[in-house]
C-alpha cells in the first residue's frame, strides 16, 4: 500500500475529499488487519504542509519519505524501502490522480511492479483531472480498483480469518 501526499491545504482541494479521506482511512486501517506493508509519501512537507491530522494518525508506525519529485519512485529511498518489502504488486491512493498517483503508476510498471490504483481513494481538485488520470492510467495498462474491490481481493474468502474485521470496515 503506498499513501501518497494527502496534505495540508491541497488535500483540503481535493475533489470529494470526505469520501477520498474515508476511503484512504479504510485503507490504511485494512493493510495494517492483513499485514499488508505501508510506504508514506510526501511531497515537500516545508511548503505543501504535513500529511492530514486523520491520515497520519493512521501512520504513527511508519516513517514518511519526504520527496520533491512527482513520482514516488523517483526518490531513492522510496525505492531502497520499496525493494525491501519483496512485494511485487503496489496499491495506490492518494494525491492528486494526474500528477503524482499516474507518473508514480506508470513508473512503477515500468520497473515490474503491478500497479492498482484504488479509484474512490485517489483524487484531483477537478473530477476532470481525476477522470483524465483514470483514463490515462488505464490506457497505460495500470489495474484500477475500488476500495472494497482491492479488499475483497486480498481477503479472496470470506472464510479468511481476518473477515469479518475488514467487512466491518466497509459496513
Amino acid at each position: 500500500m503506498i499513501v501518497v501526499d494527502v496534505q495540508g491545504k491541497l488535500a483540503q482541494l481535493m475533489y470529494d475529499k470526505q469520501a477520498l479521506f474515508k476511503n484512504i482511512q479504510i485503507l490504511i486501517k485494512a493493510s495494517k488487519i492483513l499485514d499488508v506493508p505501508i510506504l508514506w509519501c510526501q511531497q515537500c512537507p516545508d511548503s505543501l504542509g504535513p500529511t492530514i491530522p486523520e491520515i497520519a494518525e493512521l501512520l504513527t508506525d511508519n516513517e514518511p519519505v519526504n520527496k520533491s519529485s512527482f513520482s514516488c519512485c523517483d526518490e531513492e529511498t522510496f525505492n531502497t524501502k520499496l525493494q525491501a518489502l519483496n512485494r511485487r504488486c503496489a496499491l495506490l491512493c492518494g494525491i492528486e490522480a494526474h500528477v503524482c498517483i499516474y507518473q508514480t503508476a506508470v513508473d512503477l510498471l515500468r520497473k515490474g511492479y503491478e500497479a492498482n490504483v484504488i479509484a474512490d481513494a485517489v483524487s484531483s481538485r477537478t473530477l476532470d483531472n481525476k477522470n483524465m488520470a483514470i483514463s490515462r492510467m488505464t490506457d497505460e495498462d495500470v489495474k484500477i480498483s475500488c476500495t472494497e474491490m482491492a479488499l475483497f481481493e486480498l481477503l479472496k474468502t470470506a472464510e479468511h480469518p481476518q473477515f469479518k474485521q475488514i467487512a466491518k470496515l466497509v459496513k
